[in-house]
């Protein structure tokens, strides 16, 4: 019996194969022989690709080069910025994408978001960074044949302090669809400020998304960027500080709202101890259009904070998630979230929002009734409600509560054990990268549109 040549088909007849099939029979059948998969890795096969590559794993490295960096249109880079190593192989790399024309997006990640205090960063290490990011990055933005759509420099402080510098290197900056310059600061009451150029801004005619710091933003810049076709708007808080930054004005919220009628503003405050006290009366004021609040690593519960998102954004809120360690549980106050009139923040807020679809509390406990207030207001709408701490009145039925949870919400109610929780939100010591790691994960779902 003659055992099939497969290896022998012509061309012609295996393009007609791979073109019948679809793209997970495709991968399949690039298994068969070395001539099929050789056949398998041509462009058409890999339109809108994207391609994951941890530059801990020298074989991925291998791989891309040999074989994916002509066919990926979006790479995203895995990488430790703690691990000299790692940076120098992170060099090649993105000198090799930057010599490639169908790479259009380029998406860093990494646990250790700060390396050090910028204050404290030698010379020496200066070098370093911009011999091994930036350079390469601004080669990669100076090209003219299929510019760059992407830009999302995972978070990183270092990086993003070069902002300008890489929207004045961009050769096509009307293409340019996504742009992701907010950071997670390495001391988050001392650090220095982004100045951006507006008119670099109002050049990125496609912008779509946009992240940045609440630092740079100012009523010039919010100003600029309503010639912006922008779908979603990141601002990340940390510090206040009225000698450095003057903040944005009531006046250019309400100019913005009037422009950006569907837009997403998606407000995350990280490690803000100081401004969460002050979010409303500081921050989002009267018109800033609030869609997402994420309150993380702030320490402690500001009722007022909860309570003055909730008049404020009325209209617009959607979503809340108030997150902290479990270990700070001790510290914080059982009526932590009643007002002088004994109303619950959370509550008032679920009364008041009309579109809320979402409620993640992590790190301080909830009121049974409470909770149960929220299901029945809003059951209908929301998607998700989530926490992992219960302050349980004494003799309260607790199996008659999660009954009632879960006919009025289903599986859209999540009471996660301890064990359950990421290591950031534990109830013991809780490492700072393990916290990075959580707020930069959030940030980058906060990134979909």
């Amino acid at each position: 019996m003659n055992v099939p040549q497969w290896h022998t088909l012509p061309t012609l007849v295996l393009e007609q194969i791979f073109d019948f099939l679809d793209s997970r029979d495709r991968r399949n059948a690039a298994n068969c022989c070395w001539a099929w998969r050789q056949h398998f890795f041509q462009r058409r096969y890999f339109r809108n690709f994207r391609f994951h590559i941890d530059v801990a794993e020298d074989d991925q490295l291998s791989f891309f080069h040999h074989s994916m960096s002509n066919l990926a249109k979006e790479l995203v880079i895995v990488f430790d910025f703690h691990n000299v190593f790692h940076i120098q192989k992170m060099r090649g790399l993105l000198y090799k994408a930057a010599r490639c024309d169908n790479i259009r997006a380029l998406r860093f990640q990494t646990n250790n978001v700060g390396l050090v205090a910028p204050g404290n960063t030698h010379s020496e290490l200066l070098v370093a960074i911009e011999q091994c990011f930036v350079e390469p990055l601004k080669m990669w933005l100076s090209r003219k044949n299929q510019p760059c759509q992407t830009l999302d420099l995972g978070a990183i402080e270092a990086l993003t302090y070069y902002g300008h510098d890489f929207l004045k290197a961009m050769a096509k900056p009307q293409e340019l669809l996504q742009l992701t310059l907010a950071s997670i600061k390495y001391d988050p009451n001392h650090y220095p400020i982004l100045e951006l150029d507006t008119t670099l801004l109002q050049k990125c005619a496609s912008l779509q998304l946009l992240s940045l710091d609440y630092d740079t933003l100012s009523d010039e810049l919010l100003h600029t960027i309503q010639v912006l076709p922008l779908r979603k708007l990141l601002v990340v808080v940390h510090g206040l500080d009225r000698d450095e930054h003057a903040g944005v004005s009531d006046a250019a919220w309400a100019n913005f709202s009037m422009h950006f009628t569907s837009i997403e503003v998606v407000l995350t405050l990280v490690y803000a101890y100081e401004a969460v006290e002050l979010l409303v009366s500081r921050i989002v004021g009267d018109h800033m259009p609030v869609t997402h609040i994420r309150i993380l690593f702030c320490e402690f519960m500001c009722h007022d904070a909860v309570d003055g998102m909730s008049i404020a954004n009325s209209d617009t809120l959607r979503s809340i998630y108030y997150i902290d360690s479990g270990h700070n549980r001790g510290h914080h106050n059982s009526n932590y979230l009643s007002n002088i009139r004994g109303q619950d923040a959370f509550v008032m807020l679920a009364w008041r929002c009309k579109q809320l679809e979402e409620i993640v509390v992590h790190g301080h406990p909830m009121d049974p009734h409470n909770l149960l207030g929220i299901a029945r207001l809003r059951s209908r709408q929301l998607r998700r409600v989530e926490v992992s701490q219960i302050n349980w009145p004494n003799g309260e039925a607790q199996y008659a509560f999660n009954d009632e949870m879960y006919k009025l919400l289903g599986q859209r109610w999540t009471l996660l054990k301890y064990d359950q929780l990421p290591a950031a939100l534990g109830d013991g010591p809780v490492y700072c990268e393990e916290r990075d790691k959580f707020v930069y994960e959030l940030l980058r779902r906060d990134l979909t549109l």
